[in-house]
C-alpha cells in the first residue's frame, strides 16, 4: 500500500483518531459523516472533533497540538473527565481515505494527554508530542532522598511482590477497610490503590497512609465504593535510605545522595 491516493485530484480524506485511555478502554473518532472502520476498529463519526493547525517539520520544537470537541456522553463524559479517566491517555491522529478506508493512513502525529480544560457542554485538550519531553532535566538533580518511582527500572524491585489483591470489606470518605490485610495496612503507606471492580474500575488512587486494617486515600474514589469490590494494593516506599535498606535491602539501587551536606551546612557561622 501507499499514500498515492493523497495525489487524485478529487481528496477523500477525513481525520481520525484514535483514544487509548490508561485502563484498556479504547475510542475511535472520524471528521467524516459516517463510520470508518479500519483493521475491525471502528472509528466513530463525529463532527465536533477539532484539531489545531498540525504543523510536521524537521525541527526540535515542541510538537504540540490542541483538539476541541463537545461532551459525548457515549464517549467523552464530564464525569471520566473529572474522574482521571483521560489523563495520560494516548493519542494518534491520521488522515484516512474514507472512500477505501483500508488504503494507508498518513500518520500526523502522536502523543499523550497534557491539561485538559472545560467550559460549559465542551473541552480542550492539549496533546504533547514526543519532542515536548525535551524540557525536562537532562541530569537528575542531587536529593537526600530516592528521586526513582518504587519499582520502576532505576529502583528494579518487583511489584509483584509488593502487591496484593483484596476485597474492600468497609469505607468512609477516603477511609478504606479491608479486613484482608490481617492487621498489615501500614506496609501500603505511600503505595497505590487500583480499582478492579464497580463504577471506578481502572482508576487508581494513592494511598496516604495505613493502619490496622484500613488506608487513606490521598482523594475519595470518583464514584461510591461499593462493600465487596475487589482492589488491588500495591506498597509504597517513603523513599528514605534507611527504608530502602532496612525494609526493602535494596541500598544499591537507591537513587539519592543521604549522606551529601544540605545548604544548612554552608550557612552556619564557623565557631557556631
Amino acid at each position: 500500500m501507499s499514500l498515492t491516493w493523497l495525489d487524485r485530484d478529487l481528496t477523500t480524506t477525513a481525520y481520525g483518531w484514535r483514544l487509548d485511555r490508561a485502563d484498556g478502554v479504547s475510542f475511535g473518532f472520524t471528521s467524516h459523516d459516517r463510520d470508518i472502520v479500519v483493521d475491525n476498529f471502528r472509528y466513530r463519526a463525529t463532527p465536533g472533533m477539532i484539531p489545531s493547525t498540525i504543523s510536521l517539520n524537521d525541527s526540535l520544537d515542541v510538537d504540540s497540538v490542541e483538539i476541541e470537541g463537545v461532551l459525548n456522553a457515549s464517549a467523552i463524559t464530564e464525569e471520566d473527565l473529572v474522574a482521571g479517566r483521560w489523563n495520560g491517555a494516548q493519542l494518534q491522529i491520521v488522515l484516512l481515505n474514507w472512500e477505501s478506508p483500508n488504503d494507508e493512513a498518513k500518520h500526523l502525529i502522536s502523543g499523550e494527554f497534557g491539561e485538559i480544560t472545560r467550559s460549559g457542554n465542551s473541552f480542550q485538550v492539549e496533546i504533547l508530542g514526543p519532542t515536548s519531553f525535551l524540557d525536562e532535566a537532562i541530569v537528575p538533580l542531587t536529593s537526600p532522598t530516592c528521586r526513582a518511582r518504587f519499582g520502576d527500572k532505576q529502583c528494579k524491585l518487583s511489584l509483584h511482590e509488593y502487591q496484593q489483591e483484596v476485597t474492600l470489606s468497609g469505607r468512609d470518605g477516603s477511609r478504606m477497610e479491608i479486613e484482608d490485610l490481617a492487621g498489615l495496612a501500614s506496609s501500603y503507606a505511600f503505595g497505590e490503590l487500583r480499582w478492579l471492580s464497580g463504577h471506578n474500575c481502572g482508576l487508581s488512587s494513592a494511598v496516604l497512609k495505613g493502619e490496622g486494617n484500613a488506608v487513606w486515600l490521598a482523594d475519595a474514589p470518583a464514584d461510591v465504593a461499593v462493600i465487596g469490590e475487589r482492589v488491588l494494593l500495591t506498597a509504597g516506599c517513603d523513599k528514605n535510605f534507611t527504608t530502602c535498606q532496612n525494609r526493602f535491602a535494596n541500598s544499591l539501587n537507591f537513587r539519592g545522595e543521604p549522606h551529601l551536606p544540605g545548604n544548612d551546612l554552608l550557612t552556619r557561622y564557623p565557631g557556631t
